[in-house]
């Protein structure tokens, strides 16, 4: 009896020893329970109930679209003609898991970030700053109401539109809405017709609501909550002033969202096989999509195969700057973006701070954002590098792949139209870089900010030659 008491309050102290490592590292914890989900959504559609009948769904398969629907990423088969009902609905569900995960685990993190809340002391106190219990369930029901309110009212627009304006029966037209709702929040860029959105790229009942909630969740849950709490009639109403992540977030993703029209329009303009057979309005309407899906969701009006080659390396910079940070988009963030940006202008006027909005940036700051904007590009060229030395393309093919990397790094479902091409391993290398691209940035940059520690001394200081 003595020996088996011994034996269980070892394992008592071995299982605490582990959740308090978790708990000191908390971005260790965001990228296994991704994993996880990651991992038992390829196992439910492995199962022969998952696919159409005839159709058969190998371990890449499965693993290629779990692994895509969970992090917003590239699909590598038909969603609709592949996959059943039982299948679609994995898909589905994979998507929510992945959008409200990310945006819950990412918030918190922020917060954590940002000193609001303290791990160490979640059952200690109830304090509104720190993470207790109380703390946790506000970001929680938060997240959860702004993403149930989201879907909801694109997915009651959608339905009307399906079902009035292209004869879908009200059970179809329900499904539809509530599919596209899901992936365009979500910001996964999975959809139900082959040809992703080419079909409805008249139809701007169709095409600018998914626009408003793939712009709305790349924006991120800190950005939508504070925009709530300023609405007129909510608590402190319009008094509230904005917080410079919000500013800056906003600014960013407007300019960001104008030039990708105007260079997409520009460009594709007099495009036989893209915007070119249209008329101006939806050349219009088809080019400020496309600058909206580019940096977070995938979807797509046109072929982007037959785009020119600067409009997609166009979309190359916006898918790899991505959307806000705690959102449902990818890339390095439209903060880090902004905040190197503001480094770049302060260099070139010869300031020692780099400001932005009347507001000083600390060199904490600008040493993560240059990280993981680096750590970035080293990932997006290292995947490049493998990809074409797995397929073996010609030089005219690089720009395809670079499309691909970028793709997959920003998770933003995009592609030229290679990725069932792939070979394995490149398949095996997509997969791998939209995991890390989903997760990466957000646990890179809490995990630097949570590891500062102040030196007790200096080093001499010299200075090497630049350029």
């Amino acid at each position: 009896m003595a020996e088996g008491h011994r034996r269980l309050l070892v394992a008592v102290g071995t299982t605490r020893a582990r959740w308090s490592r978790l708990a000191a590292y908390p971005t260790r914890g965001v990228v296994l329970a991704f994993a996880f989900v990651v991992v038992l959504g390829a196992a439910l559609l492995m199962l022969p109930a998952a696919t159409e009948p005839g159709r058969d769904t190998g371990v890449l398969t499965a693993l290629f679209t779990s692994t895509g629907a969970v992090s917003g990423g590239l699909p590598l088969v038909g969603t609709g003609s592949h996959w059943s009902a039982f299948g679609e609905g994995v898909v589905l569900a994979l998507i929510q898991i992945g959008g409200f995960g990310i945006m819950t685990l990412a918030s918190l993190l922020a917060l954590l970030v940002s000193g609001r809340l303290r791990l160490r002391t979640q059952l200690a106190t109830q304090e509104e700053r720190s993470l207790s219990v109380g703390g946790i369930r506000r970001v929680v029901l938060g997240v959860a109401g702004i993403t149930l309110a989201v879907e909801l009212a694109t997915a009651a627009v959608l339905t009307v539109r399906f079902h009035i304006g292209h004869g879908l029966t009200a059970g179809n037209a329900v499904y539809h809405g509530i599919f596209y709702g899901i992936s365009a929040f979500s910001n996964a860029g999975f959809g139900l017709r082959d040809d992703n959105l080419v079909g409805y790229a008249h139809d701007p009942w169709i095409v600018l609501p998914i626009a408003a909630a793939c712009v709305l969740g790349a924006l991120g849950f800190p950005v939508l909550f504070e925009l709530l709490r300023s609405r007129p009639g909510a608590r402190g109403g319009t008094r509230h002033r904005w917080s410079l992540h919000t500013r800056l977030t906003l600014l960013t993703s407007a300019v960001l969202l104008t030039v990708g029209t105007v260079m997409t329009c520009a460009l594709e303009w007099s495009n036989p096989r893209t915007l070119g057979s249209l008329d101006w309005g939806d050349k219009l309407l088809d080019g400020f999509f496309t600058a909206a899906s580019a940096r977070t969701a995938g979807f797509t009006t046109v072929d982007t195969g037959a785009m020119e080659p600067a409009t997609l390396l166009g979309i190359c910079v916006l898918m790899f700057i991505g959307g806000g940070s705690a959102g449902t988009a990818g890339g390095i963030k439209v903060t880090t973006f902004a905040v190197l940006g503001a480094a770049i202008l302060a260099e070139i006027r010869g300031r020692t701070d780099a400001d932005i909005m009347g507001r000083r940036i600390s060199a904490a700051t600008l040493r993560q954002a240059l990280t993981v904007a680096l750590l970035g590009v080293g990932l997006v060229m290292a995947g490049t590098l493998v990809l074409l030395a797995v397929t073996r393309e010609r030089a005219d093919a690089v720009l395809a792949i670079l499309f691909e990397a970028v793709s997959a790094f920003g998770t933003v479902g995009l592609s030229t139209g290679i990725t069932g091409e792939l070979p394995a391993v490149g398949q095996l290398t997509v997969i791998v870089m939209m995991f890390v691209g989903r997760v990466g940035p957000i646990t890179l940059a809490s995990a630097l900010a949570l590891r500062q520690r102040d030196r007790r001394y200096t080093l001499p200081e010299e200075r090497p030659v630049i350029g």
